[in-house]
């Protein structure tokens, strides 16, 4: 096992950065595009080589020319440069490799450079990441200066995940692994660590009883397409919640690092991991709503149900839907519900963390309305914008009050590019820096939370709730909520 740390941020070493899985559908749509807008920008040391690796019997020549078909028209029309395009273009080399068929990756040593400084991203099934690991390994091309860079999902329970990291951790130190997940290189999402930590008006108040609930919705408006083979073995608690939904959560609620260091700030996430309730079968019976979308209209047009798609099981009990009410048991967040909730094909593509604060302990002003006064709205997509909702008096002769919101536009805010995920993170990996990356205690602690709640819905042998595509969910999940006197914010 090499144990030797990252290099550092400004390494003069050549950069070879190798995909594998080059030729699929995550390769074409983001991670070439997002490598185009860091090379665009100077982000990507002057000596970088683009190595991607497939199983087609392809020369370089035709690989451009995929690149070309499928990845190009993944870059908005603005940011689009022919000559920079064609620089990128000279940057990508392809290296033929079944990764299950070839003795070693003799090919794949042969085409990368000595001494390089070697990234690897491993676009591929899980299943496949110990077999890459050990070919690497075996090859000389893991050494102290090389990183991994793992997709999700990593595993499908704890012990496949204990087994992945493993299987990676026998030849890649900890400071070496990279478990990427998108969502923690949005600009809001990393901007809620400022607005947490760099603003001394709300931690006083972060916390109960000010705080009386969280909500945090991811919703899909896309269906599983051509995922369905993919997703009928997932699901949406493996494929969501499990990994983008709780790291969410982990940033609300964590409590303020003592440095922004790597270990620093994920020491912190994986405390509130470790807080996070365990769920008993009651609870999971009365805390948690599973549903599956079924025919209904979306984006104006009709679409299948799950059970129509190509690929899918005609009596799969895959849940396409969820929404649970977890409970962080600590003194910052006692009797504090947070509501998660992520689906597809649901009325609309949304994301957003709604921090929900106590009303005022008496009604000082006559014919106050009713729900909430105070919310934080946090929302990540499709805009990414932060809202203050207040209460305001209405003008005239009256005490007459009305919710009013404080706007912070991002996008206009700062005249600065806003780049996406997958080149943010990509330049962290590239630079070296491990803080929007999730760490192996993190990973498995989240499946320690998340596997009773799988076996539970197996023990207790329920179909998912029907709710129509185009929907907001099942009604249950808007039950789960009216228990407690609080309602969805869409």
């Amino acid at each position: 096992m090499t144990n030797a740390s990252a290099p550092a941020p400004d390494s003069a070493l050549p950069l070879d950065m190798i995909i594998f899985g080059g030729m699929g559908d995550l390769a074409m749509r983001k991670l070439l595009p997002a490598l185009y807008m860091a090379y665009l920008h100077g982000n990507l040391p002057p000596s970088t080589r683009i190595l991607s690796t497939g199983r087609q019997h392809i020369d370089r020549k035709a690989y451009l020319a995929h690149v070309e078909a499928h990845s190009r028209g993944f870059i908005a029309r603005e940011n689009f440069v022919e000559k920079t395009w064609d620089g990128f273009l000279q940057l990508l080399e392809y290296v033929e490799l079944d990764v299950q068929g070839a003795p070693d990756f003799s090919a794949l040593a042969a085409a990368s450079r000595p001494g390089a400084e070697r990234v690897f991203y491993l676009s591929t099934a899980p299943s496949l990441f110990t077999t890459i690991c050990d070919k690497l390994a075996a090859s000389g091309l893991v050494d102290a200066n090389a990183r991994v860079v793992l997709e999700k999902p990593l595993g499908t329970d704890l012990a496949s995940a204990i087994e992945i990291n493993e299987a990676v951790g026998k030849h890649f130190a900890e400071s070496q692994i990279y478990r990427i997940d998108h969502y923690l290189g949005k600009e809001t999402v990393q901007n809620l660590m400022v607005l947490r930590f760099g603003n001394s008006i709300l931690e006083p108040i972060w916390r109960a009883p000010n705080i009386s609930s969280v909500q945090i919705t991811v919703a899909e408006e896309v269906g599983v397409g051509s995922r369905a083979g993919f997703y009928d073995g997932t699901g949406a608690m493996r494929d969501m919640v499990q990994n983008h939904l709780l790291q969410l959560l982990c940033i609300v609620a964590m409590e303020p690092p003592t440095s922004l260091s790597p270990d620093a700030v994920r020491d912190e996430k994986l405390k509130v991991l470790r807080s996070l309730r365990r769920f008993k079968l009651a609870d999971i019976a009365r805390d948690t709503v599973r549903g599956q979308y079924g025919h209904g209209v979306s984006g104006n047009q009709e679409v299948a149900g799950y059970l129509e798609e190509k690929n899918v099981p005609p009596d799969t009990s895959t849940e396409t839907f969820v929404a649970l009410r977890a409970h962080i048991d600590t003194w910052r967040w006692s009797k504090v519900p947070f509501y998660l909730r992520t689906g597809k094909r649901m009325a609309r593509r949304s994301s957003k963390i709604v921090v929900e604060f106590a009303n005022p302990p008496f009604p000082l002003f006559p014919g106050a309305p009713g729900g909430v006064a105070n919310r934080l709205v946090i929302e990540l997509q499709p805009e990414e914008a932060i809202k203050l909702q207040i209460m305001a008096k209405e003008p005239g002769t009256g005490m007459q009050m009305q919710q009013v919101a404080l706007n912070l536009d991002l996008q206009s805010a700062f005249q600065q590019r806003r780049a996406e995920a997958y080149e943010r993170l990509l330049i962290d990996v590239v630079r070296g820096r491990l803080t929007h990356f999730m760490r192996r205690d993190e990973l498995e602690a989240a499946w320690e939370w998340a596997d009773p709640i799988i076996d539970g819905w197996a023990t207790l042998g329920e179909k998912p709730h029907a709710y129509a595509a185009g929907s907001w969910g099942p009604p249950e999940s808007f039950a789960l909520l009216a228990r407690d006197g609080f309602s969805w914010v869409e």
